[in-house]
């Protein structure tokens, strides 16, 4: 379960304090899938990367299966990101010199254990079709491929929560359909919270659970 409540952000500027969030609150369960618009600079990314641990929230209260992940110290809020939360950005973030597995494989390379990690990478490849495409590095791939390779990499340590940012905004209509199934498909499969930010109304389309992000809050989207 993730719970958000009265999640507010704040940011200091020479004329005062800007707000970019106020009064957010959202409920989501595992395998609940929403989808999240606004116009550019609403904060939708903002509240992405809170719910992440990437940032702090000025007030408010963010819980993930029953953990508050900034009550933790650093060290452990690190770890509580590897472990619960996976993690899609709209450029993919992979590590140019390293092969596709090895970049599927980089969040298991803190674990204490890592038995399985290798074959569950395979299968997570294989269930984005690149099984074949193990040992390329990310320059051979095309924009669409790269962006499955960091959905296989979100995955790769089952988290309870799954953040994606604008997933589709660089691609062409046709990768970007491709790479939305796959997204939706692999949530389904893994029960994951799946939380998408984007801008657009084909994606959101998609989703059963639609929120506008605008006036520095939250609220259902129109039917």
């Amino acid at each position: 379960m993730l719970e958000v409540a009265n999640l507010a952000r704040q940011y200091a500027t020479p004329r005062g304090p800007l707000s970019i969030l106020s009064g957010v609150s959202l409920s989501l369960k595992r395998g609940d899938a929403a989808a999240i618009m606004g116009p550019s600079g609403a904060g939708k990314s903002t509240l992405l990367y809170i719910l992440g641990g990437l940032d702090r929230p000025t007030s408010g209260a963010v819980t993930l299966d029953g953990r508050d992940p900034f009550a933790l110290s650093e060290k452990h809020l690190a770890a509580f990101r590897n472990q619960s939360v996976g993690f899609v950005f709209q450029d993919h973030c992979l590590l140019p010199q390293c092969s596709v597995l090895e970049n599927v494989l980089t969040p298991t390379l803190v674990a204490k254990d890592k038995t399985g990690a290798a074959q569950r990478a395979r299968d997570l490849l294989a269930q984005v079709g690149l099984g074949g495409r193990l040992d390329h590095r990310p320059a051979e791939l095309s924009g669409g491929e790269k962006q499955r390779v960091s959905l296989a990499r979100a995955l790769i340590n089952k988290p309870l929560l799954l953040l994606c940012d604008e997933p589709t905004g660089n691609l062409d209509e046709a990768s970007a359909e491709v790479v939305a199934g796959m997204l939706l498909e692999l949530h389904r499969r893994q029960e994951t919270i799946l939380i998408v930010v984007t801008h657009s109304p084909e994606l959101a389309a998609r989703f059963p659970l639609r929120y506008e992000l605008r006036n520095a809050n939250l609220h259902p989207a129109a039917a």
